[in-house]
C-alpha cells in the first residue's frame, strides 16, 4: 500500500495522514470548498476538491470519491469515523473498484448497522443482553404487552439508530402510545427506517466499550475497555481508558464478550463493542461499531499501540503481531472532546471565527487537533474542533493534568465544551468514580458553571490587583 486516500476532514483526516506518513505512505486528503484551506488540506501529499461545502455535495459523495481515488492509482480509502465510514454500499463500492477499503468488510457493517440484525447474529455466541424483544414492532397494542411482560421504564429504540436519535424511555404506559410514535417518526427522518425494537430500561447505567482489532487470519484482539459515561442527549464528551469501576475478572469476561461479538459477524479491522453496565455489574451488549471511534487515543496511550498503524496493516493482508497476553494497562488516559457548543446554552453550537486558538502542551498532553487560529467554524459539520487526551500514572494524575490542560487551551472567538469539562473533572462524583450516564441530568446545569465561572473570573481579578498593588511597593532604583 503505497498511496491512501482519507474520506475524511478535521481532526481524523490529519490523525490518520499522521500514521501513513509515518509508514512511508503517501496521502491523498478530498476536501470541501469551505475546506480548502483547512490543515489536514495543508498536510496531504495530494489533495483534490470533491464539491461544495454539505457534506452531502462533498464528503457523502462515494462514487466521486472512488472517481479521485482510482484517477490518482490510490491503493486503499480510510474513511475515519462518520461520513461513510460505516457506509456497506460504499465499502462494496471500494471492493468492486479494486481498492481497499481500510475497515471491516460490508457484510460486517451491514449486520451491525442494523441493531436488531446485530443481536440475531450475536444471540448464538452467549452474549449478555438487555431483556426486550429482538423483532421491529410499530403495534402500540403489542408494545404494551412486551413493556408488562419485562416490567416498566423501558426504551424504545430505533433499529438502525444512533447519537440518541430515535430514542425513547418510557415510565408509564399511559405515556408509551405518543412516545412510540415520536420515536418512529424521528427514525424515519434521521435514518429513512422507522423500525423500533423494545428493551427493558436500564436504570443507573454506565456505558463501556471494548476495543477489538480482527485480521484476516483468524486473529482477534481486545484492548480492554474506555468508560464513556459522560454524555449529553446520549452522545459522549469525556472518555477514559481504564473505567474505574472494572474489576481484572469483569474486564477480562467483557473483553471475551466482545472477542465473540467480532467473531459473529466475521469482523475484520477496528471495532468497537459497547456494553451497557448495571448498578449490579452486569453487562449487556448494545451495539458494535464498526470503525475507529472517537475515542481512540485513550487506549492507544494505555496499551502503547497505534491503532491507525494496525488497521492499515489488516488491511493489507498482514497478521496481528501481537497476542492477547502482550497487551497491559499501564497508567491512565482521559479524553474531553472538545466541541464549538455552548454549555450555557443547552450546548447548541456555537459557530464563528477563531480570533484566538493556542494549544495546551506538555509532558502527558495530547491534542489530535483539526483547526487553526484565523479560520471560521462552518455550520454543515460536527462542530467537534479537538480532542485533548492527558496521560498519568493514576487517573487523579490525568485528571488534574487535564485541568490544568484546559486552563492553557486559549480559544477565543466561539464557545467550546472546555469549561464543561473542566466542571466534570472538579466534580465528587466524577473524581470519586461514583457516576453513570446521567451525570448531566442529575449534577449540571449552566447555572451552576455559570456561578463558577464568574467566581474564579472574580478570584482572577483578585489576584490581578494584589499583584499590581504589591508591584507597585516594589522600590525602583533609577538606571542612570
Amino acid at each position: 500500500m503505497k498511496k491512501i486516500l482519507v474520506a475524511n476532514r478535521g481532526e481524523i483526516a490529519l490523525r490518520v495522514m499522521k500514521t501513513a506518513k509515518k509508514m512511508g505512505i503517501n496521502t491523498v486528503a478530498v476536501f470541501s470548498t469551505i475546506d480548502r484551506n483547512a490543515p489536514h488540506v495543508k498536510f496531504a501529499d495530494e489533495a483534490v476538491c470533491i464539491g461544495e461545502a454539505p457534506s452531502n455535495k462533498s464528503y457523502l459523495r462515494g462514487s466521486k470519491i472512488i472517481e479521485v481515488a482510482k484517477s490518482l492509482n490510490v491503493d486503499g480509502i480510510h474513511p475515519g469515523y462518520g461520513f461513510l465510514s460505516e457506509n456497506a454500499d460504499f465499502a462494496e463500492l471500494c471492493e468492486k473498484n479494486n481498492i481497499i477499503f481500510i475497515g471491516p468488510r460490508s457484510k460486517a457493517i451491514k449486520i451491525m448497522g442494523s441493531k436488531l440484525a446485530a443481536k440475531e447474529a450475536v444471540k448464538k455466541y452467549s452474549i449478555p443482553m438487555v431483556p426486550g424483544i429482538d423483532e421491529a414492532i410499530t403495534d402500540v397494542a403489542k408494545a404494551k404487552e412486551i413493556a408488562k411482560q419485562i416490567g416498566f421504564p423501558i426504551l424504545i429504540k430505533a433499529s438502525a439508530g444512533g447519537g440518541g436519535k430515535g430514542m425513547r424511555i418510557v415510565e408509564k404506559e399511559k405515556d408509551l402510545e405518543s412516545q412510540m410514535n415520536r420515536a418512529i417518526s424521528e427514525a424515519i427522518s434521521a435514518f429513512g427506517d422507522g423500525s423500533v425494537f423494545i428493551e427493558k430500561y436500564v436504570s443507573s447505567p454506565r456505558h463501556i466499550e471494548i476495543q477489538v482489532m480482527a485480521d484476516s487470519h483468524g486473529n482477534i484482539l481486545h484492548f480492554f475497555e474506555r468508560e464513556c459515561s459522560i454524555q449529553r442527549r446520549h452522545q459522549k464528551v469525556v472518555e477514559e481508558a481504564p473505567s474505574s469501576v472494572l474489576t481484572p475478572d469483569l474486564r477480562e469476561k467483557m473483553g471475551q464478550a466482545a472477542v465473540r461479538v467480532a467473531k459473529s459477524c466475521d469482523y475484520l479491522g477496528a471495532g468497537t463493542v459497547e456494553f451497557l453496565l448495571d448498578a449490579d455489574h452486569n453487562f449487556y451488549f448494545l451495539e458494535m461499531n464498526t470503525r475507529l471511534q472517537v475515542e481512540h487515543p485513550v487506549t492507544e496511550i494505555i496499551t502503547g499501540v497505534d491503532l491507525v498503524e494496525l488497521q492499515i496493516k489488516v488491511a493489507r493482508g498482514e497478521k496481528l503481531n501481537l497476542k492477547q497476553e502482550d497487551l497491559k494497562i499501564e497508567g491512565h488516559a482521559l479524553e474531553l472532546r472538545v466541541y464549538a457548543e455552548d454549555p450555557l446554552n443547552d450546548f447548541l453550537p456555537s459557530i464563528g471565527h477563531l480570533e484566538v486558538y493556542n494549544l495546551p502542551a506538555g509532558q502527558g498532553i495530547r491534542v489530535d487537533n483539526g483547526y487553526e487560529a484565523g479560520m471560521d467554524i462552518p455550520i454543515y459539520y460536527d462542530p467537534m474542533l479537538s480532542k485533548l487526551i492527558t496521560y498519568g500514572a493514576t487517573r487523579e494524575e490525568a485528571i488534574m493534568l487535564m485541568v490544568e490542560a484546559i486552563n492553557n487551551y486559549k480559544i477565543k472567538g466561539v464557545e467550546t465544551t472546555l469549561s464543561f469539562g473542566k466542571y466534570v473533572c472538579e466534580h465528587d462524583a466524577f473524581t470519586s468514580g461514583k457516576f453513570d450516564t446521567h451525570f448531566v441530568k442529575n449534577y449540571y446545569s449552566p447555572d451552576v458553571l455559570k456561578t463558577i465561572t464568574v467566581t474564579e473570573a472574580k478570584i482572577a481579578a483578585f489576584i490581578a490587583v494584589k499583584q499590581y498593588l504589591e508591584d507597585k511597593k516594589v522600590l525602583r532604583l533609577p538606571t542612570n
